[in-house]
């Protein structure tokens, strides 16, 4: 297995929305671009009509619940996502959602032009789907997320 995991219960440095009925867990270091990519995912999904809201955003909680992973955030930070240049902004968000999918931010290289197939993320005995999704400025996340995983998409 390869890919990236975390306790069983624990707080991760990492970002967490839902668009649909769809978690995303964006994962990577701090200026890596989880807040941005998180953000653009969500402005995308509402200019397509779709229902998204934010989770947490910096510090998200993770625990596993009949098998599936959940995230949620620490209530002092509730609703706020961090939006670079801007400040800090209150957005729509929900208390917790289970997460199917983690998303890796990469720098462009021709190294990480071909992610490896089958990466994980791994939460106790849970595990998700790992996508490496390049962090290089582009427009659209979201679109590039659907093209290459559609089927996590599908009750939207």
């Amino acid at each position: 297995m390869t890919g990236a995991s975390a306790g069983a219960r624990e707080t991760i440095h990492a970002t967490a929305i839902v668009v649909g009925q769809t978690g995303l867990l964006f994962l990577g270091p701090s200026g890596s671009g989880k807040s941005s990519a998180a953000f653009a995912c969500l402005a995308e999904a509402a200019a397509w009509g779709w229902n998204a809201a934010l989770i947490a955003d910096d510090r998200t909680m993770l625990m596993v619940q009949a098998g599936r992973i959940v995230a949620s955030c620490p209530k002092p930070i509730r609703g706020l996502i961090e939006v670079r240049g801007s400040g800090i902004i209150t957005t729509r968000h929900v208390d917790r959602a289970v997460m199917h999918c983690a998303v890796a931010l990469t720098e462009p290289s021709p190294l990480s032009r071909l992610p490896a197939e089958h990466e994980t993320f791994s939460c106790s005995a849970a595990t998700i789907p790992l996508l490496r999704l390049w962090h290089d400025g582009a427009a659209g996340p979201l679109s590039r997320l659907l093209a290459t995983s559609r089927p996590l998409f599908s009750g939207c």
